[in-house]
């Protein structure tokens, strides 16, 4: 299965004279609904809890009710405005979305929540409505069943990908794009969860067969069916026992229950590529994640106190995309320095992957205060370091950058201006090249997929979303900008590297900086008062 991994991933790089396959052009009369609803299922609306100051001790880890539950989505998939131009409308979430198009979707399985239902139950999130549908119910006993994995009084988050949202747009590329969606949603989650005091951990021991029918995705109503991603157990910070559920059983259970409502047609018609369909037979994941995978030594990382857990609300509640870097802005080192420090692996939201870092990065650093224009690299694994410095052009010095914070590693490679250079390898985008750096993040490849499997492909994605996610936020807190970049000739990235083989590759760009505003835009608050919407308790 992973020759087809490695033909999907070659046959989908852009090159200099021509694309990966894609559309060829945007039919506007199929483009697919961004928001799935469940025809006939009930809606509960939540609450919606805009950043404040709270109460309380450091550290304090809120209880599991309506109102907590409520905050998490809220954080982690709401939307954060609408935007307009002319007479075109769209929407804006708080996990970003390549072309923001928004192929995830999110599923709340939880037991009894007061003020939500009194028994346990599934949900689809309803991101338009900030509310949840109700999509089975299902007995207590089967919650205590599955709750015996981690102590009982967890919430359980799944998340799926509605492929074609992506397709429409970027073609065979977009498995791509919605396993880096996927990332920047998981930390997106973690982050939320985070702001309640609780702690998030990815369920591995799931195989995709079982996730399809604990969420309910593998029955035949949707003309847009979804290729489930990823379970996640949300618990207090002192529960991190073993993912040991018997998920197959529960799923045979999962797929006798009763679910409610049918989910809308987002398209007219929708258009099958065939790359991307043998890519996700390739990747299915298996039942059991082989125990070499789990992170020795993993770090653990200590509570961020109630008033910074209040900010980072802020900034993900204001979080945006630039479209367009000014050229001008320079970004102060300590800014810098901050970001790559909330890059390192034994800090939130990484604490959540269960393996050893695969991502790295190179930058380049354009208008960072004290340091010299160049391309520079940010060792997030020390295996890393060896394997590069091997693989590396030889007349590149490694020029250690001092007064970084503790286990930044950054070295200088070249002293040189840079911009042309990540203008061009970013499909020729000005933003890669006007704001203050932007960077690949370049992953360990054929050798771990080839170790563990297709299934590891996505989760590669996955990471390199996540550091995205961090980015955006680093990005608001210091006053700029980020935005993802999905567009990049992959091989002349790893030409400028000296590399010839799959040992590595580069899988997502990104980049910082002051960003543009556009005035024919008009922007509006992201829902209207409650009082305007139906609601039910369940």
């Amino acid at each position: 299965m992973t020759d087809a991994v490695f033909e999907y991933h070659e046959v989908t790089k852009h090159y200099f004279d021509h694309y990966a396959p894609g559309p060829g052009g945007l039919d506007w009369a199929n483009q697919p609904d961004p928001f799935r609803r469940y025809v006939g299922a009930p809606l509960c609306l939540l609450e919606r809890i805009p950043p404040a100051p709270v109460s309380g001790p450091a550290g304090a880890v809120q209880e599991c009710d309506l109102r907590s539950v409520s905050q998490l989505l809220f954080d982690a998939f709401a939307l954060s405005a609408w935007k307009q131009a002319g007479t075109s409308r769209w929407a804006l979430r708080v996990n970003p979305s390549s072309g923001n198009l928004h192929p995830t979707e999110a599923y709340l399985i939880a037991g009894k929540i007061p003020g939500l239902s009194d028994g346990p139950a599934v949900y689809h999130y309803a991101p338009r409505e900030h509310g949840l549908e109700l999509r089975a119910r299902f007995p207590g006993s089967l919650w205590d069943r599955m709750g015996e994995a981690w102590g009982g009084s967890g919430l359980l988050v799944g998340l799926s990908s509605v492929v074609w949202r992506e397709t429409w747009k970027y073609g065979a590329r977009a498995f791509r794009y919605c396993n880096h969606d996927v990332g920047h949603a998981l930390a997106a989650l973690t982050i939320a969860a985070l702001g309640l005091g609780w702690r998030v951990r990815l369920c591995e021991a799931i195989s995709s067969s079982d996730l399809y029918a604990i969420l309910g995705l593998n029955r035949p109503l949707a003309s847009e069916p979804e290729h489930p991603d990823c379970l996640v157990v949300i618990t207090p910070p002192g529960e991190r026992p073993a993912d040991s559920e018997d998920w197959a059983s529960v799923a045979r259970l999962f797929e006798q229950l009763e679910w409610i409502g049918k989910p809308n047609r987002l398209s007219p018609q929708s258009v099958e590529w065939p790359q991307i369909k043998r890519v996700m037979a390739a990747c299915r994941k298996p039942g059991i994640a082989p125990p070499v995978l789990q992170r020795a030594g993993c770090q653990q990382s200590e509570f961020v106190p109630l008033s910074g857990r209040t900010l980072r609300r802020k900034w993900i509640h204001q979080r945006r995309s630039a479209v367009a870097m000014d050229d001008q802005t320079h970004l102060p080192a300590v800014s810098f320095f901050q970001m790559l420090e909330a890059l390192l692996p034994r800090h939130p939201p990484f604490d959540t992957w269960p393996w050893a870092p695969a991502v790295s990065l190179i930058l380049f650093v354009h208008r960072v205060a004290a340091l010299a224009p160049g391309l520079y690299g940010l060792i997030r694994h020390p295996d890393h370091e060896t394997a590069w410095r091997s693989l590396w052009p030889s007349e590149w010095t490694w020029s250690r950058i001092e007064g970084t914070p503790r286990d930044v590693v950054l070295y200088r490679w070249i002293e040189a201006d840079m911009r042309h250079a990540a203008r061009t390898i970013s499909c020729h985008q000005d933003i890669a090249g006007d704001g203050c750096f932007s960077l690949g993040m370049v992953t360990e490849f054929e050798s771990v997929i080839e170790k563990h499997g297709g299934w590891f492909y996505p989760r590669l994605f996955w990471e390199c979303g996540m550091i995205g996610q961090v980015l955006y936020l680093e990005a608001e807190q210091a006053g700029v900008r980020g935005t993802g970049i999905g567009c990049f000739f992959d091989d002349a990235v790893h030409e400028i590297l000296g590399l010839k083989s799959r040992r590595f590759q580069s899988l997502y760009h990104f980049t910082v900086g002051g960003a543009m505003e556009d005035p024919r835009l008009t922007t509006w608050p992201p829902y209207p008062p409650l009082d305007n919407l139906e609601s039910s308790r369940f």
